[in-house]
């Protein structure tokens, strides 16, 4: 099959490489090369940058009326929703996550445009109850410029939408730069940015690598927010490129999320609960609920029915919607699962299930689900992100011990909690130290609630009502309202 040949989106133009330099994107699938684009280098990023910063000073732009905004935003949500059976293949070949996911996941993205496009025309600033005579205040938020957003190959689109829809609705400039192992479906995205009517660029999409192209672009000293998605040592170096220009900057890491079984749950429910938040998106996702913390008097009953369903998973193509999960996106990322699990077994963790490749084609990139039993939460494997299809599971007595081990971990994006007992929920809520909590359900999302973690895991929210107002600027304005002169400051009265 010959490549696809993709470019990059600077200014409302497709344009290579200045180098001419390129890579190709792997399909997980089966190993091979089906896509091509630029590796962008300091200069490309540059003219990036600098034509968001114009298209941010241009009256096109910088004068067009909130509302306007509001509809261009609902205009692209439409494109999406017009495109999204494109876009689900393309994300697909990309990264191996399966077709029936990405359908579903990018048949919800125009919610978020929706969301956002109405939350544009209602930034109001608020009158001050001054203590001063004869003086009057008002606030404004106002947007901070160019925004550089980061984007992971685990869910390109959706980590794409919680970032450009809030900070176009503010009224800044933005630049993607998309993982150089899932590019394709931000780089389409543009056609339909443009088909909306956005000025020339306001959006713009510059592939590379991130230890030049996204280090050239996050300490750029035209940026003035960085919207970044990923893991801590690229976190860590997007914190020191930022002291380059000063950035705002919000982070969304990693987690090692627990998913509390109590005595009193409904099993079914929560064994279903458990498959999609760890082998769903063959475990490569944010949230995925790694730690699977049980209560003794359930716990053999619950991993009794985890290991009848995880058996019956259908492993296979993505493309094929009888597939119930995918490759890994990555090579080296199937490699650290296997280190990983290798390293738990060494450590005296259980294998209950799976631990090994899965032999679907001869080159993809597949692996079992697997669930491994530990008995410390001290254990590697119950410490350490593994972004991979591994539940490790380990027993509790009471709910002072479950809240004891959800919180021993350098993490806290999210938690799942699985009981019927409604006082029992209200306390563990509160307690667990997480971002995101959810209770007899898991991964479920929606433009209207925040996404963040504690700890580790990163700080700054995505999506929910205030998102916008993270990417705007508070002004305060003071009118003095007297007929009478100022008075001399020197002297008191």
């Amino acid at each position: 099959m010959a490549l696809r040949h993709y470019q990059m989106f600077i200014n409302g133009q497709w344009v290579d490489a200045l180098s001419g330099d390129r890579f190709d994107s792997l399909n997980p699938a089966n190993a091979k090369p089906w896509a091509s684009f630029p590796h962008a280098q300091d200069a490309d990023v540059n003219a990036a940058v600098q034509a968001a910063h114009n298209a941010f000073e241009n009256p096109a732009w910088r004068n067009l009326h909130a509302t306007a905004r509001g509809k261009l935003l609902r205009k692209l949500g439409d494109l999406i929703a017009a495109n999204k059976e494109q876009l689900a293949q393309l994300e697909t070949n990309d990264n191996g996550k399966l077709i029936r996911e990405t359908m579903g996941q990018i048949g919800y993205m125009p919610e978020f445009f929706y969301y956002y496009a109405g939350q544009a025309d209602k930034l109001e600033g608020q009158t001050l109850p001054l203590d001063k005579a004869d003086m009057f205040a008002y606030t404004r938020h106002e947007p901070l410029g160019v925004v550089a957003a980061i984007i992971p190959w685990n869910s390109p689109m959706y980590l794409t939408a919680v970032k450009l829809a809030p900070a176009l609705a503010a009224g800044n400039t933005v630049v993607l730069k998309p993982s150089e192992h899932a590019s394709a479906t931000i780089v389409e995205l543009m056609h339909l940015v443009k088909q909306a009517g956005f000025p020339e660029g306001v959006v713009n999409v510059v592939t590379g690598f991130g230890a030049d192209t996204g280090a050239a672009l996050t300490k750029h000293p035209l940026v003035r927010r960085i919207a970044f998605t990923g893991g801590a040592q690229g976190a860590r170096a997007v914190v020191k490129n930022s002291a380059e220009n000063l950035a705002q900057l919000s982070l969304e890491l990693g987690g090692k999320s627990p998913n509390i079984i109590f005595e009193d749950a409904d099993i079914g429910s929560a064994v279903n609960g458990v498959i999609a938040g760890i082998f769903a998106a063959s475990g490569q996702s944010c949230v995925a609920g790694s730690r699977l913390l049980v209560q003794d008097g359930v716990y053999d009953e619950f991993l009794a029915a985890l290991k009848t369903r995880v058996a019956s998973i259908i492993i296979g193509d993505p493309m094929d919607p009888n597939s119930e999960m995918g490759p890994m996106a990555t090579q080296s990322q199937l490699a650290l699962v296997e280190r990983m699990v290798a390293s738990a077994l060494a450590e005296g963790a259980e294998l209950v299930h799976g631990g090994e490749r899965a032999c679907i084609t001869s080159d993809g990139w597949y692996y079992h689900p697997t669930i491994l039993a530990v008995e410390s939460n001290q254990c590697s494997i119950m410490q350490e992100e593994v972004f991979g299809p591994v539940a490790s599971i380990i027993r509790f007595q009471d709910e002072s011990e479950a809240l004891a081990l959800a919180n021993d971990s350098e993490f806290g994006l999210a938690a799942g909690i699985w009981t019927r007992d409604n006082g029992r929920v209200h306390r563990m809520s509160k307690a667990v130290q997480a971002g995101i909590i959810w209770v007899n359900t898991y991964r479920a999302v929606s433009p209207m609630g925040a996404i963040g973690g504690f700890k580790a895991s990163g700080y700054g929210r995505e999506s929910g009502i205030d998102a916008v107002k993270d990417y705007t600027q508070l002004k305060t304005v003071w009118i003095n309202t007297s007929n009478e002169p100022m008075s001399d400051p020197f002297i008191m009265r």
